[in-house]
């Protein structure tokens, strides 16, 4: 095992809660009620009724966990596995940018879902949550932007987050994170390629990720042993899924950095490769008092990664995949001035205005902005009117982002909002959803967090 490896594992299995700054234990709290809001938003979407009814078919009638978008109970493991499926399908969980990591949709279910099997409390559930979050972000960062070329960080470096925090739950030692970080990284999979036919693999990943980290977890619980160096092995990570990697980056100002804050909120309802873009356009439509019937073009000049993703979807097939092109985001930006979850549902594929907008959308690689990438992720755009100007705008940081964040005030708003679009949640329940989540340090049972009245799982 490697010095960096080393000093992560250590770090890890001496984290405790008291160390905690206070700020970093808010964050965890407005991250997971972000977290509850995308799980529940989900309900009765495909394909996350076909995830419910696998775990009817294959696990427990009944257990210590429970599945958010039906209110049933289940084994942790199919608990962590739906949850996980629904937290991932709306696209408006977060994001750590230079890791290019959503950790809550990996991270909160697994822990959640060992936490109440455990019987652990609220503040056994944020110190797990921070482990794992920042070990998530730090591998990550250690695979570099070549793995997310052909990977979905999420799928992959998400396994790994999943296990560490269910492996601080079940209270482990440095040899335990060791052996706990083999065990999930051999099982670590997921790939880009799903984008091209507008498949349901995203929410199988994610799925995968936290279930098989929570799997890993007890294994290794019980005895199983892992892979010492998997991370930097001759055969390991790395070297099968990064040609960049920087070992380093594992233990980066571990205890003195705190990654959990740098994570961004996701205002736009798309790839968050898109929200830079679509604030840049936003910004430049309202200074020039522009209408979308004024627009000839827009150029966006964006970081190679931003081709990789969003250069698969060319005509949209499916609201998600509508979700990762970049002219249709414009396009209800331009149109309706917003881009969340009931413009996509009523307009991204039906309204031809959006069809012919996105025609008038390029992407084009800017050195400027693929330099900053994946540490700040810059909006520029540059827009052709239809009497003849050219007009610019930039940003420098999209709504969302730690230094444009989101007041709790608006996470409020949002989680009202999301779960009032699928209508998992009453107002008086999302009230009481919120009131919890306020206070989820001092919570003992962690089951009085499930509001949602149990449900038939739905075709």
């Amino acid at each position: 095992m490697s010095q960096h490896t080393q000093a992560l594992t250590e770090f890890l299995a001496g984290l405790s809660y008291e160390q905690l700054p206070e700020a970093v234990v808010r964050r965890t709290e407005e991250l997971f009620l972000d977290w509850l809001a995308s799980a529940l938003a989900a309900q009765g979407a495909h394909p996350i009724p076909l995830f419910e009814r696998y775990a009817e078919r294959m696990g427990p009638a009944s257990g210590k966990a429970q599945i958010l978008v039906n209110g049933r109970s289940s084994s942790a493991y199919f608990a962590a596995l739906v949850n996980a499926a629904s937290s991932h399908l709306v696209e408006q969980d977060d994001l750590h940018n230079s890791s290019v990591l959503h950790p809550a949709t990996v991270v909160f279910p697994a822990a959640l879902a060992a936490a109440q099997d455990l019987g652990k409390s609220g503040r056994e559930l944020i110190l797990a949550s921070v482990a794992g979050y920042e070990a998530g972000i730090r591998i990550g960062e250690f695979l570099g932007r070549s793995h997310y070329r052909i990977f979905h960080t999420t799928a992959t470096v998400g396994t790994l987050a999943a296990a560490v925090a269910v492996g601080k739950l079940l209270d482990f030692d440095q040899q335990q994170f060791t052996n706990l970080l083999g065990s999930a990284g051999t099982q670590a999979a997921g790939l880009w390629e799903f984008l091209r036919d507008a498949a349901d693999s995203k929410q199988l990943h994610t799925a995968k990720a936290a279930a098989d980290g929570l799997l890993a977890a007890y294994l290794t619980a019980d005895g199983l042993s892992g892979a010492q160096n998997i991370l930097e092995g001759e055969q390991g990570m790395a070297a099968g899924m990064s040609s960049d990697a920087d070992p380093s980056k594992l233990s980066d100002r571990l205890g003195s950095r705190w990654a959990l804050p740098e994570t961004s909120f996701k205002f736009h309802a798309s790839c968050r490769h898109t929200h830079p873009a679509a604030d840049a356009l936003l910004q430049l439509m309202q200074r020039e008092q522009l209408q979308a019937e004024e627009i000839a073009g827009v150029v966006t000049r964006v970081h190679q990664g931003a081709i990789d993703v969003l250069g698969r979807v060319v005509v949209p097939q499916t609201v998600h995949q509508a979700k990762f092109s970049m002219g249709t985001v414009l396009g209800l930006i331009a149109i309706y001035g917003k881009a969340g979850l009931p413009e996509f549902e009523q307009h991204s594929l039906t309204d031809a205005r959006i069809g012919v907008f996105r025609e008038k959308v390029e992407m084009q690689l800017d050195p400027e902005v693929d330099g900053a990438y994946p540490q700040r992720w810059l909006g520029r755009v540059v827009v052709s009117t239809t009497d003849g100007r050219t007009l610019h705008d930039s940003i420098d940081e999209p709504k969302g982002d730690p230094g444009n964040t989101l007041s709790r005030a608006e996470l409020e708003d949002k989680f009202r909002r999301l779960v009032a679009f699928s209508g998992a949640c009453d107002e008086p329940q999302a009230s009481r959803f919120i009131e919890q989540v306020w206070s989820l340090h001092a919570l003992d049972d962690l089951n009085t967090l499930v509001g949602v009245a149990p449900r038939e799982s739905r075709a």
